[in-house]
């Protein structure tokens, strides 16, 4: 697999429609058309997910700034990117690829069979290493964890709302075929599906 970082365009930090707006519009879709993500439109959720703000720090808040999450990208329908899953580096803005082919229908099937995961053109999984808040905070850390899922979950649910997109969180799966599909350790906690609307 290719060590190179594949870099993403900048984020826009001006939105199309005003944060209210996205709050008082936000739904969970389960359709998508079947049109390809720009690698813009990728790279902007991603950000939006775990990226850099203005104080060299993450989009969203993390318990003792451990920042337990790992975020990968399934790509099946990304303009000028191919399919595939990548880990997104935040501090470069950049997708590492891990593997390479058209894994929706697949992560579908791990799923238990939720088909709207396969039409989206990309999904973005959550995957927890435990260890780096639960090495701080004990077992306390665990459920440190999860909040720090929601934290992600609502930033790329207003994030694809402000880009007239759509997803739906996903919590349905099974962890270890997830994690085989997508060629990961850890432990998955969050499925994002998205695509246009």
């Amino acid at each position: 697999m290719e060590d190179k970082i594949i870099r993403l365009p900048d984020p826009d930090l001006k939105g199309n429609i005003s944060l209210e707006e996205a709050m008082y519009k936000r739904h969970s879709k389960r359709s998508f058309k079947k049109i390809p993500l720009t690698l813009n439109e990728a790279g902007q959720i991603l950000w939006a997910a775990y990226g850099k703000n203005a104080y060299g720090k993450k989009t969203v808040p993390s318990a003792g700034a451990t920042y337990p999450f790992d975020i990968y990208l399934v790509a099946g329908n990304v303009n000028n990117l191919k399919s595939g899953v990548y880990l997104y580096e935040s501090n470069l803005h950049g997708l590492l690829p891990v593997k390479y082919g058209d894994l929706r229908e697949k992560l579908a099937q791990a799923s238990f069979e939720q088909k709207f995961i396969a039409e989206a053109p990309v999904s973005i999984v959550l995957v927890a290493q435990f260890s780096r808040t639960t090495a701080f905070y004990g077992k306390r850390g665990e459920r440190y964890v999860y909040i720090d899922a929601g934290h992600i979950g609502q930033n790329v649910s207003l994030q694809v709302e402000t880009m007239g997109l759509g997803t739906c969180m996903i919590g349905a799966f099974d962890d270890s075929k997830v994690a085989e599909v997508l060629g990961v350790k850890g432990n998955v906690v969050y499925i994002m599906p998205v695509g246009k609307i």
